[in-house]
């Protein structure tokens, strides 16, 4: 069993102005990093603050358009508007102020704010949803035409109810509950609103509670962890992914990744290293034969190695190889916890585990939309390598061998957003002798 991510609704919750508290309240410990990171990320303040100026603005139209006409005043000067946060947007160069205008005007003025600014908090999602679908909840097409502002402004205050924790977003509004409770029923919903629709249920599902815990327990009821993965039999992208899906501070708790490695397996191993803060140990194990693998044999030594010598008494094994179960059971005086992938794993060894109250969990259980920063960093590695012929490519057929090359599992939307962010925009540029090369936009 899996549950829904959290993290997209976290962070159109934060863009759409929900009061601090409420996200702390709504969203668990494990958005928390994230909402760090919103709070100091410029762009997503910006729409955060501009947004909760337009909510209230609607909430309070006609005494706001009062007091400017008649009370010879201005918004910073109204006390149902946050003027620390109109302070900060002026300070940012984002000119909210307008003098002798009236709330027709800074209604206009507030979505235009909006539309200029909300494509800088593209980066805050991953290439997997489509931007456009997000986007369109900020953006009130024909904003300019007073007739569709006012009903806009209708909408809102005859069905305010509707609209997630009271805060404006340009929808269609009905009962569907908050439609800002998961990421799966955010992304179902808006890709519906567009008359689309999202199948891959890997991105926003992940492994329950439980199963974290367990994780955890081990970590924390051990002297010293070491993460050992047989590359031949893991996927790296599931690797990093599981790693992001867990709490940041008990996995720091893991002393060392030891990546035994195999000449035919793919790049992505090269590069995790460089995307987490744990030490990585990565072994290249060479052939005697081409048609024979000495991976088993290396982990089997690494693992006698690390207990004997290094004092390691704990081990997750990520493997879905059963010849492992050989490594377990000759080494009982250590603790393992089994990380497999479902379809590559025999029943046999999952019911050897359970019968020896040896945990284990399916990679897959994790969700894969938080590999983003890895895939990313192997991609481009290796569309750099392709900068002296590129012009002998076309650009979206290079996009598909990229994405073979790394064996990366993508969509077209996904692919789409590689093409539009990385490969259109490679541009030249000139050293100070004059020298031209092509530079990728990162």
């Amino acid at each position: 069993m899996r549950i829904d991510t959290k993290d997209i609704v976290c962070t159109v919750s934060y863009l759409i102005g929900v009061r601090k508290e409420l996200l702390h309240n709504t969203y668990d410990q494990s958005c928390f990093d994230l909402l760090e990171h919103l709070e100091n990320d410029r762009n997503a303040t910006v729409i955060r603050y501009l947004s909760k100026l337009r909510t209230m603005l609607m909430k309070t139209f006609k005494k706001t358009d009062y007091a400017l006409k008649y009370d010879l005043t201005n918004i910073d000067r109204l006390e149902w508007f946050d003027a620390d946060n109109l302070k900060w947007l002026e300070k940012n160069n984002i000119q909210v102020m307008l003098s002798n205008k009236l709330a027709a005007d800074y209604s206009l003025h507030i979505n235009k704010l909006i539309a200029e600014n909300i494509h800088a908090c593209k980066d805050l999602f991953p290439d997997w949803i489509k931007w456009d679908y997000i986007k369109g909840l900020f953006i009130i097409p024909k904003f300019s035409d007073q007739a569709v502002q006012k009903r806009e402004f209708s909408k809102f205050m005859d069905q305010g109810a509707l609209y997630p924790y009271h805060q404006y977003i340009y929808w269609e509004p009905f009962d569907c509950g908050n439609i800002l409770y998961t990421d799966g029923k955010f992304i179902n919903i808006i890709y519906q609103m567009n008359n689309d629709y999202f199948d891959d249920k890997s991105k926003y599902k992940t492994a329950t509670n439980e199963v974290k815990d367990n994780i955890y327990d081990f970590i924390r009821n051990s002297e010293k962890v070491v993460l050992v993965v047989d590359c031949e039999n893991s996927d790296v992208y599931k690797l990093y992914g599981m790693l992001k899906n867990l709490n940041r501070d008990e996995v720091m708790k893991i002393s060392k990744i030891m990546l035994f490695d195999d000449v035919h397996t793919t790049v992505g191993w090269d590069y995790l290293e460089k995307v987490i803060s744990i030490p990585v140990e990565h072994i290249e194990v060479e052939r005697l034969l081409d048609h024979k693998s000495l991976v088993d044999m290396r982990v089997m030594a690494g693992v006698f190695r690390e207990f004997y010598t290094n004092s390691v008494s704990s081990f997750i094994l990520l493997s879905s190889d059963s010849d492992y179960w050989a490594l377990v059971s000759s080494l009982p005086e250590a603790e393992f916890l089994v990380m497999v992938e479902w379809n590559k794993c025999g029943q046999a060894i999952k019911d050897a585990l359970e019968h020896e109250g040896i945990f284990w969990c399916s990679l897959d259980d994790f969700s894969t939309g938080k590999n983003e920063e890895l895939k990313r960093a192997v991609l481009l590695s290796e569309l750099r390598k392709y900068l002296p012929e590129l012009l002998s490519y076309n650009g979206k057929e290079l996009v598909n061998k990229l994405y073979a090359d790394t064996r990366i599992d993508a969509d077209e939307t996904e692919k789409l957003n590689f093409y539009n962010k990385f490969i259109r925009t490679i541009s030249f540029q000139a050293d100070s002798d004059g020298k031209l090369s092509l530079l990728i936009k990162v």
